[in-house]
Formats: structure tokens, C-alpha cells, sequence
């Protein structure tokens, strides 16, 4: 008898319209409703475009944070030092691309920004978007690389003329911590398998070392599956049954490629958002690295794709605790590429990044 008033309840709010659709998704402090100072570095390309476009979604939604503005270009030989505190008084940043010039000795701003702060750990999660056209369905991947060492840091010197040495340095601690925050990840967002990528057939100190680190982290998480893959064969799979993968944790140099390869798969880099986070700090930015500053032409015709830093956005409000926030923004965003009507190029549209921006701002709950 009491189901049936139940059941009969339920089907009068359904039809009233009257559902509860909003459930408590944490116990905030008192006080964690402050808005929250983030600062914001435009970058080069189309950075100032997107990020504009982030600007103006969390004015529009009321979201509790302001931002720190500072021009900061790739050109620059090093990240001004009132950028760096400023990002280690606010403890977040959210960034564009800053484009690296090619050889000349110029060190790129990126990598500078992620040893300065000891960004340790880089995150793209790539995955298909309802109403998205790709090659696969079911991609839902999150590569998990190492930062700040391996051969992608930068650490070369000419020993004679004509001869460049370029290193590539592996530590035991640097290779935990990075496993470390692989199976915590997994364990903490409900994932099932964590798989290791490396060379260590041929490299067998090096990346022997990284799969040393990884298993010997793997047997404190026994819920979760380990499993590994050499570097040259993760990609083959990755373009040929992508689902296969879970979470994968890489060395620094084998996860750009990885992650950018994962992006094209899932959609495009236009979509893919990511971030960087140590143990104290939290950079998050566009997650696939290829095109992130674009081509002039986008910039003058105003037309990069502003998704994936607003879904980076998302991802930067839920590290600061406005799950609630998050989840609007993400809503949002998913319903616009669902319905097909506001579209970039890249995703086969003809929509302005301004466009893109009004859709989003019309679906906000």
C-alpha cells in the first residue's frame, strides 16, 4: 500500500512538472562561497579569444571567482616574476597557449611554469561528446604524464660544435609520485584500469625504472586492474580500439603523444580539456598541446573553438570546490555541441568563437 502512494506521488510531481532534479553534492564550510581569486594569463594565438569566452560564461552564470589578468607572451625569455607570485598567492591559474619559438636556445614559458611550480602532473581527458561525429565511439580516456623530467624537459647542451647531447633523466621518486597520483585518480573517480606506456625493451634503465615505480604503486591498489604497454603499440591501439584504455600514465615525451593522438581520436584538440597540479599549485589550460595557439587566420576571422577551455574551466571550479558550478558549464557546453546549430570549423561548423560563447551562455541552467 505504501508503494503505491509513493509511486502515485511521483507520477503527480512528474506530471506538475515538479521532480527533483538538484541533490546535495557536498557540504561546503562555512565561508568556501567566497569568490575565489584565479589568475589569468590570455597568452598568444587565440588565448585572449577563449579566454575572453571563459570570462564572460562565469559572469554570466555568477560563478565565484575573479580573475588576475596578466600579458604574458611565448616570446618572453622568462615568466615574470609577479606572474609566479601571483599564481602561487592565488594557488590556481587558468592560461592559453603560449606559442614556443622554434630552436634559437629559447626555452619555452610552458615548461618553465611547470618546473617553477613543480607541476608535476599533466591531465587530458579525452572523450567522445554526444552529437560529436568521430571514428569511435566509447573513447573515454584520461592520460596522466609526468611533467618535469624526461627527455620533453628541455635538458640539452652542444658538447662540441655539432654535436648536441640531449638528456634524458628518470628518477625513482619522480616515477612514484606520477603512479602515485595515476591510481589515485583511478580509485577516486571510479575507474577500473590504469595502464603504464613506455619504451622499456630498448630503454631498459631508463623506462624500466618508470615500470618499476608503477608496479610497485599498483600493489597498494588492488581494486584496481594494472596493466602495461610499450609506446610504439599504445598508438596503433589507440587509433585502432581506443575503448581499451581507462586511465594511462606516461613519461613526459611518450604522453604529448599519447594525449594529442587520444584528442585527434575523441574529436579534436578543440575539445580536450586538461591541466597541470602539484602538490600545491594548478595550471589548467587547453589539454591537447597541438594548435593551441592557432593559425592567424582563426584569429583574425575570430573563430577558435572556445570548448575546450571551457570545459578546462569546469574542471578548474571543481578542483576549487563549485561542483555545482562545474556541472552548469558542462551542461551547458555538451547541449550546444549536441545540438549541431553552433559549431566552429574545427567541428565541421560555421559559427564565430563569439557564437559559440552566446549558446553556451542561453543553455546555462
Amino acid at each position: 500500500m505504501a508503494t503505491t502512494r509513493r509511486s502515485l506521488f511521483l507520477l503527480r510531481n512528474l506530471i506538475a512538472g515538479k521532480t527533483q532534479t538538484r541533490t546535495v553534492t557536498y557540504m561546503p564550510r562555512p565561508g568556501d562561497g567566497a569568490p575565489r581569486p584565479v589568475t589569468l594569463i590570455p597568452g598568444d594565438g587565440i588565448g585572449p579569444l577563449v579566454t575572453n569566452a571563459v570570462e564572460q560564461v562565469m559572469e554570466a552564470m555568477h560563478a565565484p571567482v575573479y580573475f588576475e589578468k596578466y600579458d604574458v607572451h611565448g616570446d618572453m625569455k622568462r615568466v615574470p616574476q609577479e606572474v609566479l607570485d601571483s599564481i602561487k598567492k592565488n594557488k590556481v591559474c587558468l592560461k592559453g597557449g603560449l606559442r614556443t619559438p622554434m630552436g634559437g636556445g629559447v626555452s619555452s614559458l610552458n615548461m618553465q611554469l611547470r618546473k617553477e611550480l613543480d607541476l608535476y602532473a599533466s591531465l587530458v581527458n579525452c572523450c567522445n561528446l554526444p552529437g560529436l561525429p568521430t571514428r569511435h565511439e566509447m573513447v573515454d580516456i584520461v592520460v596522466i604524464r609526468e611533467n618535469t623530467e624526461g627527455e620533453y624537459s628541455g635538458l640539452e647542451h652542444e658538447v662540441v660544435p655539432g654535436v648536441v647531447e640531449s638528456l634524458k633523466v628518470i628518477t625513482k621518486f619522480c616515477s612514484e609520485r606520477i603512479a602515485k597520483y595515476a591510481f589515485e585518480y583511478a580509485y577516486l573517480n571510479n575507474r577500473k584500469k590504469v595502464t603504464a606506456v613506455h619504451k622499456a625493451n630498448i630503454m631498459k634503465l631508463a623506462d624500466g625504472l618508470f615500470l618499476e615505480s608503477c608496479r610497485e604503486v599498483a600493489t597498494k591498489y588492488p581494486s584496481i586492474k594494472y596493466n602495461e604497454i610499450i609506446v610504439d603499440n599504445c598508438c596503433m591501439q589507440l587509433v585502432s580500439k581506443p575503448e581499451q584504455f581507462d586511465v594511462m600514465v606516461t613519461p613526459n615525451l611518450y604522453g604529448n603523444l599519447v594525449a594529442n593522438t587520444a584528442a585527434g581520436i575523441a574529436g579534436g584538440t578543440g575539445v580536450m580539456p586538461g591541466g597541470n597540479v602539484g602538490a600545491e599549485y594548478a595550471v589548467f589550460e587547453q589539454g591537447a598541446s597541438a594548435g593551441n595557439v592557432g593559425k592567424e587566420k582563426i584569429v583574425e576571422q575570430r573563430t577558435a573553438n572556445p570548448v575546450a577551455l571551457l570545459l578546462s574551466s569546469a574542471m578548474m571550479l571543481r578542483h576549487l570546490q563549485f561542483p555545482s558550478f562545474a556541472d552548469r558549464l558542462e551542461s551547458a557546453v555538451k547541449r550546444v555541441i549536441s545540438e549541431g546549430q553552433y559549431r566552429t570549423k574545427d567541428l565541421g561548423g560555421q559559427s564565430s568563437t563569439q557564437e559559440v560563447v552566446d549558446a553556451v551562455i542561453a543553455k546555462l541552467d
